[in-house]
């Protein structure tokens, strides 16, 4: 029997990165590192080599990795039931919708719809958002420019992307993009519109926030004209901008919310939250899934969101959030113009188109952050996050800007 021996100088690195390249479709950019396991903040490469988790799988990672509620909850379901399709009902489902309802002030009149993935629930929204015809005359869905909502054909076409839709096109038709201010609300606004998609920050732009009364005065347009007021909570929600829902800091109930990332953890899971008349549109048959509001990932998510409320981390965003954006103010940098959004979804505009090689030299620091466009650095941290690791990231993160000054 022979043996084969890791020749002199063979990089292990490469090794695992030309797997990636040969398995996986050209849409996905190789990686640059390879993770093994994560425990709290933190994460390892399969080299041994630790990272101070700040981005949180995208803020999805909320109580961190490897936490022991999310741990046991995935077992003893696994151990039970994984998946039944929605022939059946089960009690994870029931718990999980019911918690929705109550955390988001649905409650009663409202109703929930599961799906795998936070595109999945925006193509909920979208047909929602179709059965809003009134009579036929609403043809219309208005979206934002620079916004995000989905990869999927009719996620994308709510995108206010156009690189991202053009080699995709013809879109799904009756979109229409409009600028982020109140007069091209109000301009585009009209009876013929069915629903108005928005983000209560826009997470992927580079958490950029609304306009000073944007959100009330598109609640009053959608509500005289009949049309849906769509909230994507997908990145602001679960806790992340400092209360459960980005919409509840201000004077606004919408007619629908898009829920997912967050809400268990890592675990594959996406909903449609709907308020009032808008829970009575769907009929029966007209939308489904196979796997979504399956057991495993349903008790998942209700072991997290009881979680968060268990150890009050809805309101440590607001503190925690606090700490780090007067952490890198106080840094000084002239390379940072200015720190924008709410608790911890945290946006730090640049003065100069350097995000990229800010996030690499991060990385290669043991520090994981993200760069959604060429001047903003994202931050995402679990919401488990705490003083030691703050100031970890401050460390880190002024080291990484003063050898770039």
């Amino acid at each position: 029997m022979t043996t084969t021996q890791t020749p002199a100088g063979h990089d292990e690195r490469r090794d695992w990165q030309s797997r990636f390249g040969d398995a996986f479709m050209r849409s996905l950019a190789t990686p640059k590192v390879m993770l093994e396991r994560g425990e709290g903040c933190a994460v390892w490469d399969v080299d041994g080599k630790r990272y101070l988790d700040f981005l949180a799988g995208i803020a999805v990672n909320a109580l961190g990795h490897a936490h022991p509620v999310l741990v046991e909850a995935i077992a003893r379901q696994a151990g039970a039931l994984v998946h039944v399709s929605n022939y059946f009902a089960t009690e994870p489902q029931l718990a999980l919708a019911e918690r929705l309802l109550r955390i988001s002030g649905a409650g009663d009149q409202g109703r929930v719809y599961f799906a795998n993935s936070g595109a999945e629930a925006n193509e909920a929204a979208f047909k929602l958002a179709r059965l809003n015809r009134g009579d036929g005359r609403r043809t219309r869905i208005l979206a934002l420019q620079n916004s995000f909502h989905g990869r999927t054909m009719g996620a994308l076409a709510l995108t206010g992307k156009p690189a991202l839709r053009g080699p995709f096109e013809p879109m799904v038709a009756g979109v229409e993009h409009i600028d982020t201010t109140l007069e091209a609300l109000e301009a585009a606004m009209g009876d013929d519109v069915a629903a108005l998609f928005v983000e209560p920050i826009k997470g992927e732009a580079g958490v950029l926030d609304l306009p000073v009364g944007f959100l009330e005065r598109a609640r009053e347009l959608t509500r005289e004209h009949g049309a849906l007021l769509v909230l994507d909570e997908i990145q602001t929600g679960i806790g992340r901008t400092g209360s459960w829902f980005a919409f509840q800091q201000f004077d606004v109930v919408p007619d629908a919310i898009t829920v997912a990332k967050g809400i268990a953890g890592g675990v594959p899971i996406g909903a449609l939250v709907t308020f009032g008349a808008a829970s009575d549109l769907f009929e029966a048959g007209q939308h489904g899934s196979t796997f979504g509001g399956n057991p495993l990932a349903t008790a998942a998510a209700d072991a997290v969101l009881g979680e968060i409320e268990r150890a009050g981390l809805v309101e440590a965003a607001v503190v925690r959030g606090a700490q780090i954006r007067a952490a890198v103010e106080a840094m000084d940098s002239p390379l940072v113009a200015g720190v924008r959004g709410q608790g911890l979804l945290i946006g730090i505009g640049l003065t100069q188109p350097i995000a990229a090689e800010i996030s690499a030299r991060c990385l290669e620091a043991g520090l994981i952050v993200n760069a959604p466009n060429d001047s903003s650095i994202r931050l995402a941290p679990p919401l488990i996050v705490g003083d030691a690791e703050i100031a970890e990231f401050s460390a880190l993160f002024s080291r990484v800007l003063k050898g770039l000054e």
